[in-house]
């Protein structure tokens, strides 16, 4: 460079015009000072006092300071270029100090593609979606295409450029995925000077950038200047050797002051505006245009000079018809096909549109458009899945992914409200209540036991039946032996006399045994106490019988007229300390998310056995996950929300069932971009449709009206039904075993009462035992 330099000096030029980098400005305005050289250039511009550089670039750090303090941005991210100076970098630093704004600075110089990705990570994580790129056009380009393989160009990020020509960068995959994008434009397009518009329409190629705008002024500036010293007739003819630029000390040319001047003086309107020069070769009295671009396209908001300051041009009136414009033009709404929410309508009738989907969101998505006031246009997400982020790129799928990239403006589905989605997008407020429920195949209905009249009562109150009914006897017992009034004589026959002291007692142990039989079964008893002791525990005995019979059969006609059905899983807690049946979740949902997440233990040890389970637990959709449990004959449980759990436990062939409580509480919400102006009239549309109960019968009408397996109620564990056999067999074996047992009695009896009488009469036992089997006994009379 010193070299180039010092030639053309040495050849006597009046003034040079070129471009300069970071590593040499400094030695060329110090040989232009040294040697009263004009140096005129379109380069970036450098906080310089030499006079003899005139700098055709304005300054751009004081507009971009103003704009910046326009949007309120308190926290952005600031990427610059080091080899086109730090100025602009020292000037926002200064003010975020003074301002307390929280400013992350970015040298693009020594970041890689892996850096920038962990970058924005952070600003998702900082909740920052400004940011500030400051570098040249080519660089800028770069840096745009890298943000855009990132994914970081959907709505809700905003980007403000510090270029001088916003309009020479092609910003059209930013406009198509909703970015809000700020730059400046020093070209006026519609100001141009018309014959310069007419000469290069003339010439195919690209459209005129500002830096060929500045170089073409820098041309004209020369031009004028010397053009003004021709008139003046000043002489800055070089007449001999022009000189050595390293001599040693320098020796400035006598006529450069007098081109200097007049390069100085220069003021016209070009292509960049109006061109003029301070005293310090800077650009002065300049005006440079903000433009901002959205999804609706490119406008001028506003303007910038160094006496006003930034001045805003868009009008509430402007604001206003674009209100109307947005809510007028036709959204994307992306959803996914899950039943009942989303079908496919079957008809034989092609269906064009909106048309072709019935479901709880297909109307849903109606109404909220009736009371919003906006078309839309329904479009199933092209991977099936709800939005998840992957773990090594990063990069977001499903429904979520299509409004982070702008593919999609609203997400109408069942798609649960989380902390990770609620970074990256905005939800409504919740349509839908729910909790993480789990899934099982419905059990076969148990078969009631032949004692299962016996189930009303526990097991432990029919032994304290058992000890309460002997312990009655005895007492009774004891007492009709203690008292005196319980004594009494025997009635004899006509003829007999009364025997002295010849009293008998009743209740004796097996009396005692008897009453208190009897009294239980609620039966006659051919005796009763006399005594008041005695008929106290009669009546206390009575008493309680009363109320333990009553409350038995109160129980006894829900238990036998209701079929059970035993399920083997009842709770989280049950999946996560056995291992013979397996569980999983959605793949890529927030089902997972909240296990791959939680600090409860039980969850924990879940998510451990699940991420580790062959084959794999999780399942890429519903339906299947719905089809692994009907197959795996109850050994897969399905972890899922509990609306979707509802709704298929009332679909055939009604072989599903909910069990347990669900796990957790959240919300399905509406889903739109950050910072997208749906997001507040979406969220009065949701809370007016709950007030007026349209949620409520949306949901009815979708899970239990169009319902395959009854009403609410019908898909419960119990399930009342006629009596069986085999719910009151155990009665009949009781029946039959007691006259079993008391034909054994008899015949024991039998036995030995020959045996006893022919011992007496010393008879042979058959013959005693015919006799006393088929003879009268002589003291029976006989009736004819």
């Amino acid at each position: 460079m010193t070299y180039t330099f010092c030639s053309q000096f040495s050849k006597g030029v009046y003034a040079i015009f070129g471009f300069y980098e970071r590593r040499t400005v400094n030695m060329l305005t110090s040989f232009c000072g040294a040697l009263h050289v004009c140096f005129v250039t379109p380069s970036f511009p450098v906080d310089t006092s030499n006079q003899f550089v005139l700098q055709l670039r304005p300054e751009l750090q004081d507009a971009l300071i103003s704009v910046i303090e326009y949007y309120k941005c308190q926290k952005f991210m600031y990427i610059y270029d080091a080899d086109r100076g730090l100025s602009v970098l020292q000037k926002v630093l200064d003010t975020a100090a003074e301002k307390n704004w929280q400013v992350t600075a970015v040298n693009i110089m020594t970041t890689t593609e892996e850096d920038y990705r962990s970058l924005f990570q952070n600003l998702e994580k900082k909740k920052e979606r400004v940011v500030v790129v400051d570098c040249e056009s080519e660089r800028l380009n770069a840096i745009l295409g890298k943000i855009i393989k990132l994914g970081k160009n959907g709505i809700g990020y905003h980007y403000i450029l510090a270029t001088l020509g916003f309009m020479d960068i092609d910003l059209g995959k930013f406009k198509e995925s909703g970015a809000n994008v700020t730059g400046f434009q020093l070209v006026n397009y519609t100001d141009t000077i018309p014959s310069f518009c007419s000469l290069s329409s003339k010439f195919p190629g690209p459209s005129l950038v500002y830096t060929s705008a500045l170089t073409y002024d820098g041309v004209r500036v020369m031009a004028e200047a010397f053009q003004s010293l021709r008139k003046q007739r000043i002489d800055i003819s070089r007449r001999g050797n022009a000189g050595d630029c390293l001599a040693n000390p320098a020796v400035p040319w006598g006529q450069g002051i007098d081109i200097q001047r007049a390069l100085q003086q220069v003021r016209f309107e070009g292509l960049t505006g109006n061109v003029q020069f301070n005293e310090k070769g800077h650009r002065t009295n300049y005006t440079l245009h903000v433009i901002e671009m959205k999804h609706d396209g490119i406008r001028k908001i506003g303007y910038w000079n160094e006496d006003e300051k930034f001045v805003p041009t868009v009008t509430d009136q402007q604001g206003a018809n674009e209100t109307t414009t947005l809510q007028n033009r036709t959204y994307i709404v992306t959803t996914i096909l899950e039943a009942p929410y989303v079908m496919q309508k079957k008809t034989n009738e092609p269906l064009e549109g909106n048309l072709r989907y019935e479901g709880y969101c297909v109307e849903l998505a109606a109404e909220i458009a009736k009371h919003v006031g906006y078309n839309y246009s329904l479009q199933i997400v092209a991977d099936g899945k709800y939005g998840a982020r992957d773990p090594e790129s990063k990069l977001w799928n499903g429904m979520v992914g299509e409004l982070v990239y702008g593919r999609a403006d609203v997400a109408v589905a069942p798609l649960t409200i989380t902390l990770v989605r609620e970074e990256v997008i905005d939800f409504s407020k919740p349509f839908m209540s729910l909790g993480i429920s789990i899934m099982i195949k419905k059990p076969q209905k148990s078969k009631p036991g032949v004692f299962s009249f016996l189930d009303p009562l526990a097991y432990e109150i029919w032994m304290c039946i058992v000890f309460a009914y002997i312990g009655v006897s005895v007492v009774l017992f004891l007492v009709s032996r203690f008292s005196p009034y319980e004594w009494h004589n025997e009635e004899l026959e006509e003829g007999r006399d009364q025997p002295a002291n010849d009293q008998t007692n009743e209740f004796g142990i097996f009396n005692s045994l008897w009453f208190s039989l009897g009294a239980f079964m609620q039966q006659g008893c051919d005796i009763s106490p006399r005594s008041l002791s005695g008929r106290i525990v009669g009546g206390v005995w009575w008493f309680f019988t009363l109320i333990i019979i009553s409350s038995y059969t109160a129980n006894l006609a829900a238990f036998l007229t209701v079929e059970r059905m035993v399920s083997p899983i009842e709770s989280a807690e049950d999946l996560a300390k056995q291992t013979e049946i397996a569980y999983g979740t959605l793949d890529a949902g927030s089902t997972k998310e909240f296990f791959r997440r939680s600090k409860i233990a039980v969850f924990e040890k879940m998510w451990t056995y699940m991420k580790s389970a062959e084959p794999s637990v999780f399942v890429p959709t519903t339906e299947e996950g719905m089809k692994r449990v009907r197959r795996s004959k109850g050994k897969y449980a399905y972890l899922l929300e509990s609306t979707m759990n509802e709704y298929i436990e009332q679909r055939k062939p009604c072989d599903t069932m909910k069990v347990g409580g669900n796990l957790d509480s959240k919300g399905y919400g509406i889903a739109t971009p950050k910072g997208s102006p749906l997001r507040g009239p979406v969220n009065l549309a949701v809370l007016k449709l709950s007030e007026q109960g349209v949620l409520d019968k949306l949901k009815s009408k979708w899970w239990y009206d169009k319902g395959e397996c009854g009403s609410k109620d019908s898909g419960s564990k119990d399930k009342t039904s006629a009596l069986s056999l085999s719910n009151v067999a155990g009665v009949f074996y009781i029946l039959i075993g007691g006259l079993g047992l008391a034909m054994l009695v008899a015949l024991i009896e039998f036995c030995y009462k020959s045996r006893s009488e022919s011992k007496r009469m010393k008879v042979a036992t058959h013959s005693q035992a015919f006799h006393t089997f088929f003879l009268i006994p002589a003291r029976l009379p006989i009736f004819l």
